[in-house]
């Protein structure tokens, strides 16, 4: 790609959208024609064990359809039961982003988690902030006495902001920005603005959409597809390694909802419906995320034009960042 020391802002790449639609078989095609390295952008994908559910790339699946093979960053990071903060994420993918462009090769953002994707595009800073290990322990047992969901709707009342970014189920983060309001008064998006004037990189951001039927037809299918291929049995071994639900991985869409069938409090068509369901609202939370950001340039993914979207995106982002396409 041949990367310029003297370039004020070094380039990257990204692909983004709403899970099921395509991002990292499109990737793969991206990063073969722009000599490109995948940087994962998923906050499920950075568990070790977390494959099937994850619908993460295993080593011989990271390969062009020209049978480059294709080096993929942030995958399998840390064990399940680690929590792994968005400023954890930002400091190893900003690190993984230096090191491809010393190889003087182009860093390709790939994934469809929101925070991760902010974390690194824009100069984002992580404050401490206030903390109280008792209120967030009152907390925690609230949540284990009423539930998840019963925190997040708190939140929603309290900072919607922030409730749109928070996945429902993401306990440690509902329970930070709630320790947040509850000590200052001030909602946490409130410090999330003001944060970045602008991008430490050269930015070309692909978005993919879908039409939605469609798009959750392929959720149906996909949800079927991980079953098949051994869902169940990945979270039974997952188990039966002693983590449970309270597990930050276990937390995971597709991982709680079968964990709760293994312990009988869901039958398997119960578990099934319900993580259909939520992987279709995910989707609209994601879509609704990405859509906020007026720089991400959006393409429409249909069953007949993967490798024109692959080549149409390739062509746009070299363009955009001034580098060669193979």
């Amino acid at each position: 790609m041949g990367v310029s020391p003297s370039e004020p802002k070094p380039p990257l790449g990204a692909i983004v959208g709403p899970t099921a639609v395509g991002k990292s078989e499109i990737a793969l095609e991206v990063a073969a024609r722009l000599d490109g390295e995948v940087v994962s952008a998923d906050s499920a994908q950075v568990y070790r064990g977390l494959d099937i559910g994850t619908a993460k790339l295993l080593p011989h699946q990271r390969v062009s359809s020209s049978g480059k093979l294709i080096p993929h960053h942030l995958l399998d990071v840390v064990e399940p039961d680690r929590a792994f903060s968005v400023a954890e994420y930002q400091r190893l993918a900003r690190k993984a982003i230096a090191d491809i462009h010393a190889r003087g090769r182009l860093p390709l953002l790939v994934g469809g988690t929101g925070l991760y994707f902010q974390a690194v595009v824009d100069p984002y800073f992580f404050a401490p902030g206030a903390r109280d290990s008792r209120l967030r322990a009152r907390l925690e047992e609230e949540a284990e006495r009423y539930g998840n969901e019963h925190l997040y709707r708190r939140l929603e009342q309290v900072d919607p902001v922030a409730a749109g970014r928070i996945h429902p189920h993401d306990r440690r983060r509902i329970i930070r920005a709630l320790e947040v309001y509850l000590l200052t008064g001030e909602p946490i998006s409130a410090t999330w603005k003001g944060r970045w004037s602008g991008s430490p990189y050269r930015l070309a951001l692909a978005g993919l959409t879908m039409d939605r039927a469609l798009l959750y037809e392929r959720i149906n299918r996909r949800v079927d597809g991980m079953l098949a291929a051994g869902l169940v049995d990945e979270v039974r071994e997952l188990l039966r390694k002693g983590y449970d639900l309270e597990t930050p991985a276990l937390q995971i869409l597709g991982y709680k909802e079968i964990a709760l069938y293994l312990q009988g409090k869901l039958t398997f068509a119960e578990a099934v419906s319900l993580l259909k369901r939520n992987t279709r609202r995910y989707a609209k939370r994601q879509w609704t995320w990405f859509r906020r950001d007026p720089r991400i340039v959006w393409w429409e993914v249909r069953p007949d034009n993967r490798e024109e979207i692959s080549d149409a995106i390739s062509r746009w982002m070299a363009g955009q960042l001034d580098i060669c396409v193979e």
